[in-house]
């Protein structure tokens, strides 16, 4: 058996790699997903102030510490049984709006957008942001790098700093919205909206204008039937900050809505013995394997997976688009609801969607009167002991779970973060790629390879933050070939 590793693959956060094992006729036999880092946060965290999560977890990743620091923050409200101000709220989600604008731009135009605007054929070299300043012009190259840092300065001036936020409280923030901060912030939040249409023109002209590309997002390749998940307003719009964890199945059809904190009621995790990240499913349905269709358990957090599992977009110009993409693509309405697009290659288009929808959000809380409200706290009168905090990170749902004695030294913590619900999806996309592309007497190229990759791409999946092991426990494997390729030894912890 004939075996090809994509190892380092690249344009992502964290590592992995991917294992292909063609049989004898040539063909794709099975196809490997493999994470080989771990990330031991979950157990170090254990014996520390449950005050300090907010610092220590947004050190699990420097691409999204912002969505770290803001579920832990949101556990600890849950941990001390406080309700932040309403203005505490506001600070929060505007700063959480201004981080999500610069994270989908980094992921659209570093790491998903050069398989496009580029080519996925394009030489290795040449995919990636400067490929894409390239072939689109220093000028556009310009407006990615202000969007970037003009949101930056925002997480910076409101979160503390520029990386690792450190401003986030049980019951509040600890920092207040000057006027003067406010009007500046404004100015950045009308930028953000003409930033986000601009995008959106540009995935419109580059993608869109050329069927070849449309060709392959809608191709079988690239599409899977699952469950979708994703957190909405009592509205059943999409929302990044706070809300009801929504699932649909293939369908569209809602299949669970629930609180946050009752999570470990709807979710379980099934190991597997060659990575170390754990694929969650849904307990109401039971694990029957990598496969998809309303049988299996499996489900997906994505931008995509978010704009499927609600009924639309809570800003005007972001449910615009929202309606053209599945227009597009040719969902149907339902009930009076869009059926969800299966199109995994699609994920692009709805991160600008939500780029969009962020940016509009943020405008309407930094012109929200009250957002210089200086009482930023609510002060915290009870004894702590268990709290969930959760938000959509951009790769998707992202739970933060802490459990702690009465002098609020946590004893217990699990994390089930946003790439971590999109591992079995991951490994299913990436197999059903290999096998798409892979025939008898196809020639390896690196062309074909990227087209592999590009099907874990559309994730945006980020491996440090996923790794995590239940506790006390690290799951380690050695095996020991001979030679002739054959098995001597296996050993197991």
């Amino acid at each position: 058996m004939k075996q090809i590793t994509i190892d380092p693959i690249t344009r992502l956060e964290g590592h992995g790699k991917i294992e292909i094992f063609l049989n004898d006729a040539g063909e794709v036999a099975n196809a490997y997903f493999v994470i080989p880092e771990l990330r031991g946060f979950e157990r170090f965290c254990v014996g520390r102030p449950a005050e300090e999560m907010p610092r220590i977890t947004n050190r699990i990743c420097g691409v999204c510490p912002e969505a770290h620091h803001m579920a832990a923050t949101k556990a600890l409200d849950a941990l001390y049984h406080v309700e932040p101000t309403p203005v505490a709220k506001k600070i929060r989600e505007m700063f959480y709006s201004a981080f999500y604008v610069a994270d989908h731009t980094t992921h659209f135009y570093a790491l998903g957008g050069p398989d496009f605007v580029v080519g996925p054929d394009a030489p290795a070299a040449e995919r990636n942001i400067l490929g894409v300043v390239h072939k689109v012009g220093l000028e556009i190259g310009k407006q990615v790098i202000d969007a970037r840092i003009r949101n930056h300065h925002v997480i910076q001036t409101v979160g503390g700093r520029g990386v690792h936020p450190v401003a986030g409280l049980p019951g509040g923030w600890s920092k207040a919205i000057t006027e003067e901060e406010r009007k500046e912030f404004e100015q950045i939040a009308r930028q953000n909206v003409e930033f986000a249409l601009f995008s959106l023109k540009v995935f419109e002209d580059i993608v869109l204008g050329n069927q070849e590309y449309v060709d392959l997002i809608t191709s079988d390749t690239y599409t899977h039937r699952t469950y979708y998940m994703g957190t909405v307003d009592a509205s059943n719009r999409v929302n990044f900050y706070d809300g009801m964890v929504r699932v649909v199945d293939p369908n569209g059809k809602e299949f669970v809505k629930y609180h946050p904190k009752d999570y470990l009621q709807h979710i379980a995790e099934h190991t597997e013995p060659w990575t170390y990240l754990k694929f969650p499913f849904l307990k109401g349905i039971g694990w029957k394997g990598f496969v998809d269709g309303e049988d299996s358990g499996v489900y997906v957090a994505t931008p995509l997976s978010r704009l499927n599992a609600a009924d639309g977009m809570a800003t005007p110009r972001a449910q615009e688009a929202f309606e053209k993409m599945y227009e597009t693509l040719g969902s149907k309405k339902v009930n009076g609801r869009y059926e969800p697009v299966h199109f995994r290659l699609a994920t692009h288009w709805a991160r600008l969607i939500e780029l969009l929808y962020a940016a509009e959000r943020m405008l309407e809380l930094v012109t929200d009167p009250e957002i210089t409200d200086p009482n930023t706290r609510a002060p915290i009168t009870a004894t702590p002991d268990e709290g969930v905090g959760c938000v959509e990170a951009p790769r998707g749902t992202l739970t933060h779970h802490y459990w702690t004695d009465e002098r609020g030294i946590l004893t217990k913590v699990n994390l089930i973060v946003g790439t971590t619900n999109n591992y079995a999806p991951i490994a299913m996309s990436v197999k059903k790629a290999a096998q798409s592309l892979i025939r008898r007497g196809t020639k390896i190229t690196d062309g074909l390879l990227n087209r592999i990759e590009m099907a874990f791409r559309a994730y945006d999946p980020c491996f440090g933050c996923a790794t995590h092991t239940l506790p006390g426990q690290m799951p380690l494997e050695v095996t020991i070939y001979a030679a002739d390729g054959s098995t001597i030894a296996h050993l197991r912890r």
